[in-house]
């Protein structure tokens, strides 16, 4: 089963504002779940423009991929 079909990807802003307007100190937040149970699989803290590099790439592989390749490939890759 692809990955998209088994985790949840959600994106916080840490402002309203798009991200070429973002302050300096704003962060976003990237979470990757398990959607049978909710686990926590990646968390990310980032700058905007880093942030919507990372969304990109995870919403590109986790529809193309399986779900044990993408949690492989991603495995530790948030420390």
């Amino acid at each position: 089963m692809k990955a998209n079909r088994v985790y949840h990807l959600t994106v916080s802003r840490g402002g309203r504002e798009p991200r070429f307007l973002a302050g300096r100190g704003r962060t976003d937040r990237v979470e990757v779940t398990s959607i049978d149970d909710g686990e926590l699989i990646l968390y990310f803290k980032l700058e905007p423009k880093r942030a919507a590099r990372l969304v990109r790439q995870l919403r590109e592989e986790m529809a193309s991929l399986e779900a044990e390749e993408f949690r492989s490939l991603w495995d530790g890759a948030d420390e």
